[in-house]
């Protein structure tokens, strides 16, 4: 605090020595006592107009003295000083007003030989630089004996408030800067409008904004009021002179301008009228505004009222926007359901006038041919002409059409199931270019939907023909319908086997076999059988694990991910976003996952094609619902799960127990639906547990594992059966075949016959069935001996010695295998993130700035349906900014930083738990869209941009309360822009935050981080943790608050500001670089959020 009244006085003393000092100088620095006579002689009263002139004349002379202190006050005070000519205008201009000058001169006709010189101001500052050091205070402080105040020689000037001549015959020279003049005679009381320090016998002119008056003896306390300085004992003839010191206002307050007055000159001092308000230190009263009120004497003006208006206009603003958006949406939806609906109705009378013509036609045919043969019997009996069917015409209707060869194969494949012959890749069909051609000339919405409309009625003609959708029929359908074919995934594995890492426990053993396009594969266990983990070891996602075998795609050793863009995974959960329609979901997945050069009419196809397969026709338009906020059934939410995944028409399809919640109708809809992927080509495998006869009858294939990932069976669904017959396993009469095999794998049921074969030798069974080979230790098992090569080609011990040692694991040793495990997985995760395989899915989807484009405007929709939630954010943002605009008011000492930092500690912390809901609630949709190969950075590009909009707004309301509450000197507009960039530099780190760590995790430290920065920021002192503060957001945002409105006070506030930025090493042309930091804070977080988010993902 001393050092910073130091730095405050030496300041003051150098700006106003100088001033007065070029005041009395003539053009050679030097003056004489020819000043004092110039208004007239012996005791005539001086000639007012001669005094103003002379007074004129002499503030003229030091005008343009701040050119000639430039250089010293920008080496030592160019922290708190960034123009020298501005900040010495408005303490030292008195051009407007010299009368005190004029009444010095008056009262004191040798008032210029009183004025300090150059080496007196340099003597008191080295004085003040001392005290500043032993900690004295500035109001305390004791001058270092000098030529005139000494203990041999302390004249009554030396007392503070007096000063004293150099003589009349004297010259001086006021720019002397090493000897100072002998002052010892003819001391007096310093004149109004200038101050005088204990120690010196000269005077400095005060500052604008202050009130320096003669001082009046306090007969109580004996104390020179206003000012602090008692009367010399010993001196009865001493009295109270001028003022003292210019210091900070905490040690000079007394000769600052007080707050409810304005003081035009020093020695001069009004009360603020009505309609206006005069702030502490003002040379001149601001009127208020219109709807401001404003009581005599005013220290500030209350415009809460604007505060309220600026508030409605943004409350105003916002509830345009969000209700001409959603109008703009809801018209958009309308006009886009009327033409779909006119479309599909189109379509539906098309089809009924189609089949009746043909039923009028077929009725006609028969009548005629019925006319045909009585006119034959009765009146050509003798001519006899026999009617040959084979010799007539074919009709053009009945012939058969050309099968593609997507028909062909699929035809191969039921004819020779285990055929291991491979797969055209260039399955075609001519028909799909002639609908390709066909679609791109369609242009508007009605023709589009007419287009797709009547391509589904079409197809549910056909389906109608086979409703129990059997191979057979899936092979007539097939080559009646013009279905664009998919390229062809056949997944071959062999001697699967997946590890623990750490523990050497098996989840997955010895499963040889392989998925067929165009088949729908079920694979069937008990629980533990490992099922979704063989679909995780078959798509490439299983973690924390070793695998071994070999997984060949279409005959060839690639990755799995290099065709991610057309697998399709539906996982067991149902990952939808809850805030979207059932459309909306179908629709955002199908643009940005299927081929780039489809055309919309092929997309609006595809679209509806699934949305009629899977019945979601009359829900397409609900919202799915969340489970705060209740929307569709789980069935429902189900049926959208799978066909998020089937709108991207993939060639391989993957789902986990996509039956389970549902009931047999809905069970049986989404079956059909992905038998009729399966006319495309798709090779599908579902996980399902204990399904009905009927839908088990409609599988093509079966997976049976057992507990340990053994296989049971893997073939025909329509082989199963007497396969297990053959080894003494016949389902009885009135039994669900999935259910009894199911029951004998648990060991819940016992087969019937005596020669059946035991439930754990089922997997050895099959192996030997099929000639796999046999782990040795399933030999020792069923009593096979065992050879040394298979042991060796095996590798590893026997169950029963993995038993023993896991029973002789000690504690350490479990901990040291989780250990491994865990870090075996956490290592498995980034391989699978940052391990990029080739493309080999021949598609090309959008680019990544068309994914953005779907991604903002998926953003926006659910931020629009989250209105409720972001007027809540808003509300206790405007609650914050009222308490703490009305509590931590503006001080004039501190700049107001209580309630600047309670501000940023208030609006990061809210901001950063807002922000957090950007990601923390979308991990798993972030998951799923990512494996699938959807474009991370536009995901988070586009949550970032949506978020732009409260980067934008929050800052307004928060302000709308506390600057109109506050009121502080710095303009609204400066606060703004800092809480801007506060705003954008805490969504940043809120990002990382969410993305990070665990909802609840990031909440906690949302809420410790802001206020454990601040405390580190405000630390005093030079330690690593004042180091440290440097380095954290929450100085940079509080050094630009406290600069945009310390910036405002000048004049007597001069000596407060520089000692304030100096206590805390702050600097006026750092506002931009605090700026500058804040943002490069927010980019760099950006930057490490985005970071976490391709690295610490779940695939």
């Amino acid at each position: 605090m001393a050092a910073m009244k130091f730095l405050a006085l030496a300041l003051c003393f150098l700006l106003g020595a100088s001033s007065v000092s070029h005041a009395a100088t003539d053009d050679d620095g030097s003056s004489g006592g020819g000043a004092g006579s110039s208004g007239g002689s012996g005791g005539e009263e001086p000639n007012p107009a001669a005094m103003q002139l002379l007074s004129q004349a002499l503030f003229s002379r030091f005008n343009n003295f701040s050119a000639y202190l430039g250089p010293d006050v920008s080496k030592h005070l160019g922290f708190c000083i960034r123009d020298m000519d501005a900040e010495w205008n408005a303490a030292f201009n008195f051009s407007k007003n010299t009368g005190f000058l004029a009444e010095c001169l008056k009262t004191d006709r040798d008032a210029v030989q009183r004025l300090c010189t150059a080496a007196e101001v340099k003597f008191y500052g080295a004085s003040l630089i001392e005290s500043a050091n032993t900690g004295a205070t500035a109001s305390a402080s004791y001058l270092k004996p000098n030529k005139n105040c000494n203990l041999s020689s302390w004249p009554s000037g030396c007392e503070p408030g007096w000063s004293c001549s150099a003589g009349k015959d004297t010259k001086v020279d006021l720019k002397e800067s090493k000897d100072m003049p002998l002052r010892d005679i003819d001391c007096s009381p310093c004149c109004e409008g200038f101050f005088c320090p204990r120690g010196l016998t000269c005077m400095i002119p005060c500052p604008l904004g202050s009130y320096c008056p003669q001082a009046t003896l306090n007969e109580t306390t004996s104390v020179c009021d206003p000012y602090r300085y008692q009367l010399p004992p010993g001196q009865p003839n001493h009295t109270c002179g001028g003022a003292d010191i210019w210091a900070d206002f905490l040690g000079g307050k007394e000769i600052f301008c007080s707050a409810g007055f304005y003081c035009p000159t020093t020695n001069q001092k009004t009360p603020c009228s009505r309609g206006h308000f005069c702030r502490a230190g003002s040379t001149a009263q601001t009127s208020c505004y219109q709807l401001a009120t404003c009581n005599p004497q005013a220290a500030n003006q209350n415009i809460t009222a604007y505060g309220l208006i600026f508030f409605g206009g943004i409350t105003l603003v916002l509830l345009i926007i969000y209700n001409c958006s959603g109008q703009v949406l809801s018209t958009r939806e309308k006009k886009q359901a009327k033409s779909r609906e006119a479309a599909a109705r189109s379509a539906r009378e098309t089809v009924q006038a189609r089949e009746k013509w043909k039923s009028a036609k077929e009725v006609a045919r028969k009548g005629a041919s019925e006319l045909s043969s009585q006119l034959s019997r009765t009146f050509s009996r003798k001519k006899s002409v026999a009617h040959d069917p084979k010799s007539s015409k074919p009709d053009s209707k009945d012939k058969k059409k050309k099968e593609s060869n997507l028909t062909k194969m699929m035809r191969d494949l039921e004819e020779n199931p285990d055929s291991e012959e491979g797969f055209d890749m260039q399955i075609g069909d001519k028909n799909m270019k002639k609908n390709a051609a066909k679609a791109k000339q369609l242009h508007t919405r009605s023709q589009i939907f007419k287009y797709a409309y009547g391509q589904i009625e079409k197809e549910k003609a056909m389906q109608e023909q086979n409703k129990n959708l059997t191979f057979s029929g899936v092979i007539s359908i097939a080559t009646d319908l013009e279905f664009a074919s998919r390229r062809p995934i056949e997944v071959f594995f062999q001697d699967l086997t997946l590890t623990l890492k750490g523990k050497n426990k098996h989840l997955l053993r010895c499963v040889t076999g392989k998925l067929v396009p165009g088949h729908v594969s079920a694979v069937m266990g008990p629980s533990g059988a490992g099922k979704t983990t063989f679909l995780s070891a078959l798509t490439g996602k299983a973690t924390g694990c070793t695998i071994t075998g070999s997984i060949l795609i279409n005959g060839k050793d690639e990755p799995m991910q290099s065709y991610k863009r057309i697998i399709g995974y539906v996982p067991q959960d149902d990952i939808v976003h809850g805030n979207l329609t059932v459309e909306e979901n179908l629709w955002f997945s199908a643009r940005c996952r299927l081929p780039a050069e489809i055309d919309k009419a092929e997309k609006v196809l595809v679209v509806e094609r699934v949305i009629e397969s899977l019945g979601l026709q009359p829900i397409r338009d609900s919202l799915v619902g969340t489970v705060e906020k209740r929307g569709i059934s789980g069935g429902q939410r189900k049926r959208v799960n799978v066909g998020l995944e089937m709108v991207m028409e993939p060639s391989l399809l993957i789902l986990d127990e996509p039956t389970s919640g549902l009931d047999s109708s809905s069970s049986l809809l989404l079956l059909r639906a992905l038998r009729r992927e399966a006319l495309e080509g798709v090779n599908i495998c579902m996980v399902v547990h204990q399904p009905s006869y009927t839908l088990f009858k409609m599988f093509d294939d079966l997976i049976l594992l057992a507990k340990g990932g053994l296989t049971v069976y893997h073939g025909p669904v329509k082989k199963v059966e007497e396969y297990f017959a053959g080894i003494g396993i016949v389902v009885p009469e009135r039994v669900n075949p999935p259910d009894y095999f199911i029951d004998i794998l648990e060991g819940i049921v016992k087969p019937s016959a005596s020669t059946a074969v035991k439930f754990k030798e089922l997997p050895l069974r099959w192996m030997l069935h099929n000639g796999y080979p046999v782990p040795p230790d399933m030999l020792d098992t069923a009593g096979v001996p065992a050879s040394s090569t298979e042991d060796s080609a095996h590798g590893g011990s026997t169950p029963m010695d993995n038993s023993k040692a896991e029973s002789d694991t000690s504690f350490v040793g479990e901990l040291w295998q989780d250990l491994k495990f865990s870090v075996g997985q956490k290592k498995d995760h980034l391989r699978l993130n940052f391990n990029k395989s080739m493309d080999l899915s021949s598609r090309q989807t959008p680019s990544v700035l068309q994914q953005y484009k779907y991604f903002v405007g998926r953003v926006g929709k659910q931020r629009l349906r989250e209105a409720r939630i972001q007027a809540v954010d808003y509300l206790i943002l405007l609650l914050a900014g009222i308490c703490l605009g009305t509590l931590a008011k503006v001080s004039d000492e501190t700049f107001g930083s209580t309630g600047y930092l309670y501000t940023v500690i208030a609006v990061s912390l809210l901001t950063k738990i807002a922000a957090l809901r950007s990601f923390a609630l979308d991990k798993l949709h972030y998951w799923r869209e990512s494996a699938s190969g959807m474009s991370s950075l536009a995901y988070f590009l586009s949550k970032d941009t949506i978020d732009h909009f409260n980067t934008i707004v929050k800052p307004a309301v928060y302000l709308s309360m506390f600057y109109f509450f506050n009121n502080p000197r710095s303009t609204i507009f400066d606060n703004y822009l800092v809480l801007v960039c506060l705003v954008y530099c805490v969504t940043g780190i809120a990002y990382v935050l969410a993305i990070y760590f665990e909802p609840s995790q990031a909440q906690l430290w949302s809420v410790l981080l802001p206020v454990v920065l601040t405390l580190i920021a405000n630390q005093e002192g030079d330690t690593f943790v004042t180091k440290l503060g440097d380095y954290c957001y929450t100085k940079w945002a509080l050094e630009a608050f406290l600069l945009t409105n310390a910036e405002r006070y000048s004049g007597v506030w001069l000596i407060q500001r520089c000692g304030a930025l100096r206590q805390r090493g702050y600097h006026l042309n750092h506002y931009y670089p605090c700026l500058a930091f804040l943002l490069a804070t927010g980019l760099v977080s950006r930057a490490l959020a985005f970071f976490c988010l391709v690295t610490f993902q779940k695939k």
